[in-house]
């Protein structure tokens, strides 16, 4: 069966925060997987939208295949190169300093015509899920909420409230 390959290399994010977009779409469909990644509310989502984008591209351009039937068959996060990570003093107390490891990634995702012959597994840990609210959908701010009372408050509020109505009748 044919496959069409992408790489994407060097990219300045952790293995971990990818790893958690990539298990998200592992052996879906390339158009599901497409409509996950543009509406997950994740960082990382972009660039393996970008690089999905591109392994579709690969199998039409390349091998002739249908980009409306192809599926996500393998998706792999790995490590940058172990020394090449930058690195950031982070300031700590006392006047001591400490390095925040910037890490790199490599990430390769293939696809195919056939669906993967293993069903997709459930992964353990955080999800990748789109936005639940309408608001934050449409780009506008979440409702605040408001602030609980207690029954002393709404006591004096209530005494508040008639004491004004009482003043307003006499």
């Amino acid at each position: 069966m044919p496959q069409a390959v992408a790489h994407l290399r060097f990219v300045r994010t952790a293995p971990r925060k990818l790893r958690r977009v990539a298990d998200a779409i592992r052996g879906r469909s390339v158009r599901e997987a497409l409509v996950v990644l543009k509406f997950a509310e994740v960082f990382a989502a972009e660039p393996i939208e970008k690089l999905v984008r591109s392994a579709v591209a690969n199998a039409s351009n390349n091998h002739d295949m249908n980009a409306d039937e192809l599926y996500i068959s393998r998706i792999t996060v790995d490590g940058g190169p172990g020394g090449r990570f930058t690195k950031r003093l982070d300031p700590r107390a006392q006047g001591r300093a400490a390095f925040k490891r910037k890490r790199l990634s490599h990430v390769t995702v293939v696809v195919s015509e056939s669906p993967p012959a293993k069903p997709r597994k459930k992964a353990a840990g955080a999800s990748v899920q789109a936005a639940r609210s309408t608001r934050r959908a449409a780009g506008e701010a979440p409702a605040k909420g408001g602030r609980k009372r207690t029954a002393a408050r709404r006591r004096a509020a209530a005494a508040a409230a008639g004491a004004a109505s009482e003043s307003k009748e006499g």
